[in-house]
């Protein structure tokens, strides 16, 4: 390494946000960013002539991540709570040479910050509670802004007023925001909402579903690309749907689906609001306000290692769970409602509902949420031969004879592992058989998924990977 490649190096360290410990193979502390001092509240020259054993026995680590790689020698990835208080999220890389451990590479962030953030925003979410609790029948100014404001959503029910209020006082922030909730309760139609209500209102709302863009034309859509950055790159290059958000809402959709090299990539352009083209040298700056959704338990993936833990907590930094429309049936009557008139509109007819269809409406369970009312409501207006729309005999006949999904007996059985066959390609082919088999013997993507116990978007993808098309 030359004179300058150290100086470049050190300077790298000394300036960056994270904090390294470069230790050896038997834990003996060989150097520290300056900043470690501050966050470990001891002194560089302490640090050094100690060893990771000894800090963490001190309480100075709590736990300590090299101790973590010297004892598994993989990478690793955890929280730590410093002598000082301070909550950082560590992670630590081996290095070796000839196949023996000679250093550890660790590097932490004080998230400290961001919880006090977090703490605010519990204590908001309370007041506007106790808020809610205190008024009146009659709404004062700022309940009839909210009327207004929510008229298309729809949203009558306690909880989801208490949502939208949170989401109108966090919107004119640059916070990120998780969505939160089942499939079909409306994350969507809330992160619109939030943009509308946000300074960013004039700009683009740009939605993304990660379950939907292949993983090898992944980094091309969302980051964009140079002329001649690959076969088939168009003529001019092409800006990223990243780049296409400058100045509004970028919106991610099924964020756990985001493959592990795009959650580093994503990552790494929410903290330094830049990002690369494909085929180029120049990083470009980027200035939009990310909000994301799931219907998956991240904690859970986090645990099982699909999901960053240090993208994790910056996504969740404005927290919104919507709860499934079971919870909240008061806000069906106005769904129907806006949704009977969307149809009309559409049709060109003006169909109403019989009475006796509120209690099918109102008692069913709706395990799609607001979609599967009004795919419901649709199919009931489309098949209702007059203008009274009556509950459909499809529906009738599914409560009935509820669904019968394939038992375990009707999937493919354990195959035996082929000559040559590696694990992964046996696990791939028992998965494109099982799905071949499904689509022949369940109606649509969401039974599928129903029956496997994974998201819609998931089955959605699968599909398209094995060019399986559902035969019902």
């Amino acid at each position: 390494m030359t004179e300058i490649d150290r100086c470049v190096l050190q300077t790298i360290v000394e300036t960056a946000n994270d904090h390294f410990f470069i230790v050896s193979g038997d834990g003996r502390v060989l150097d520290i960013s300056p900043g470690a001092e501050a966050v470990y509240g001891v002194s560089r020259e302490e640090l050094l002539s100690s060893s990771v054993q000894q800090l963490q026995a001190t309480g100075v680590l709590k736990p300590s991540i090299s101790m973590e790689v010297i004892r598994t020698r993989r990478p690793a990835q955890l929280m730590q709570v410093t002598g000082t208080g301070r909550r950082v999220i560590a992670e630590a890389y081996p290095v070796f040479v000839n196949g023996k451990l000679e250093r550890v590479i660790s590097r932490s962030r004080d998230l400290t910050d961001l919880q006090l953030l977090q703490d605010e925003y519990a204590l908001l979410q309370k007041r506007f509670s106790e808020h809610l609790k205190r008024s009146q029948a009659a709404p004062d100014a700022e309940e009839q802004a909210l009327d207004d404001a929510l008229d298309n959503l729809k949203v009558r029910s306690h909880v989801m007023r208490e949502i939208a209020l949170l989401l109108k006082r966090v919107a004119p922030s640059d916070a990120n925001v998780l969505m939160l909730g089942e499939s079909g309760v409306g994350k969507t139609a809330f992160a619109k909402q939030l943009h509308r209500w946000s300074q960013r209102c004039d700009g683009p709302f740009i939605e993304v579903n990660c379950a939907t863009i292949p993983d090898n034309l992944f980094e091309s859509e969302m980051f964009g690309y140079q002329p001649g950055a690959f076969s088939g790159a168009a003529r001019h290059g092409k800006a990223g749907l990243l780049e296409q958000a400058e100045g509004g809402t970028l919106f991610l959709d099924e964020i756990g689906e985001l493959p592990l090299l795009m959650q580093t990539k994503l990552l790494k352009v929410i903290q330094d609001g830049s990002l690369t083209r494909l085929g180029d040298t120049r990083p470009r700056r980027v200035d939009f306000r990310l909000v994301v959704a799931t219907n998956q338990n991240l904690g859970k993936q986090v645990e099982a290692g699909l999901f960053r833990l240090d993208l994790y907590y910056r996504l969740n930094v404005i927290p919104i769970t919507l709860p499934p429309l079971r919870d909240r049936r008061e806000d069906i009557p106005d769904l129907v409602e806006a949704c009977l008139k969307r149809l009309n509109q559409r049709y060109g007819r003006q169909k109403i509902l019989d009475t006796r269809v509120w209690s099918t409406l109102m008692g069913s369970e709706w395990p799609g949420n607001v979609r599967e009312l009004e795919n419901w409501l649709e199919r009931a207006w489309l098949s209702s031969p007059t203008d009274q729309i009556e509950v459909p005999a499809f529906h009738s006949q599914a409560e009935q004879q509820p669904a019968s999904f394939p038992s375990a007996s009707t999937l493919p059985g354990t195959a035996p592992l082929e000559t040559h066959e590696t694990l992964k390609q046996y696990l791939a082919r028992l998965e494109r058989e099982t799905l071949e088999q499904l689509s022949r013997t369940l109606p649509s993507t969401y039974a599928i998924a129903e029956r496997l116990g994974i998201s819609q978007s998931s089955v959605v993808r699968r599909l398209q990977r094995y060019g399986i098309k559902v035969v019902k």
